[in-house]
C-alpha cells in the first residue's frame, strides 16, 4: 500500500501503525497489536545508576533541531523496519507540525534520540537510537518528563521491550489502549511548549513519581 500523511493520521488515530518488514521493502503494512506497549507517564523508573549517569554525562539535549538524523540514526542498524516510504512521510509529518524529536548531543555529535508523532493529547513513539552508553535511556527519561509537563496523557510505545520494561513501560489490551486513545484525542498538548528542563529537575520529578 501507498500512504498519504493524512491516511497515515488517520491510521493513528484509530489505534493502528504502518511497518515495512526492511528497509528495502516497498511494502507496508498495518499493525494492530492485541497487547499494546504504553509508558504510564508517572511510572517511569530511575535508578541510582540513571541518576548519576543523566547528572554526570554532560550531554546536551534539544527538541526538533535534527528531525531527519535521529531518524537516519533510527533507521541505521542491519534490521529496521523504516523503509524510504516511511522515512519520507515522517519527514512531511514533522513540517507539518504532527512530528517530533527528542536529541541527545555530545558537544557537536548526534549520539542519541527518539522521535514519534503527537495527536491531541497522544504521543505515538515510532523509534530511538544510542550511540554512546545510556543515552536512549537519558533520551527517554527528557521524553516523558517534557511529555508529563505539556499536557500528554498517553505515550504509546507500540510494542514492549525488555529495555522499555526495566524502565517502567507496560503492556494492556488492545481495548484498554484503544479507551485510553480516544480520551487522549480529545485533550490537547503542546510538545513544543518552551521547558528549562535541567538534569536535576528531571531527576527530581522522576524519583517523586517513579
Amino acid at each position: 500500500m501507498s500512504l498519504s500523511p493524512e491516511l497515515l493520521l488517520h491510521g493513528y488515530s484509530i489505534g493502528i501503525f504502518p511497518m515495512a518488514e526492511h528497509r528495502d521493502d516497498s511494502d507496508l503494512f498495518w499493525v494492530d497489536p492485541k497487547l499494546r506497549g504504553v509508558f504510564p507517564l508517572d511510572g517511569f523508573h530511575i535508578s541510582r545508576s540513571l541518576a548519576r549517569r543523566i547528572r554526570n554525562c554532560g550531554f546536551e539535549i534539544s527538541i526538533n533541531q535534527s528531525f531527519i538524523g535521529v531518524v537516519d540514526g533510527c533507521a541505521d542498524r542491519a534490521d529496521t523496519w523504516i523503509n524510504a516510504e516511511l522515512h519520507d512521510l515522517y519527514r512531511q509529518l514533522h513540517q507539518s507540525g504532527y512530528a517530533h524529536s527528542l536529541e541527545v548531543w555530545d558537544d557537536t555529535t548526534l549520539v542519541g534520540g527518539v522521535y514519534g508523532v503527537t495527536l491531541g493529547a497522544a504521543f505515538f513513539g515510532e523509534s530511538m537510537f544510542s550511540r554512546r552508553t545510556d543515552a536512549s535511556k537519558i533520551a527517554l527519561a527528557y521524553l516523558v518528563d517534557r511529555l508529563r509537563q505539556t499536557g500528554f496523557h498517553l505515550f504509546d510505545t507500540q510494542f514492549l521491550t525488555a529495555h522499555l520494561a526495566s524502565l517502567g513501560a507496560i503492556e494492556i489490551p488492545r481495548s484498554a489502549y484503544k479507551k485510553d486513545l480516544a480520551e487522549a484525542l480529545n485533550l490537547s498538548a503542546d510538545f513544543t511548549a518552551p521547558l528549562h528542563q535541567s538534569a536535576a529537575g528531571v531527576i527530581q520529578r522522576m524519583t517523586q513519581t517513579s
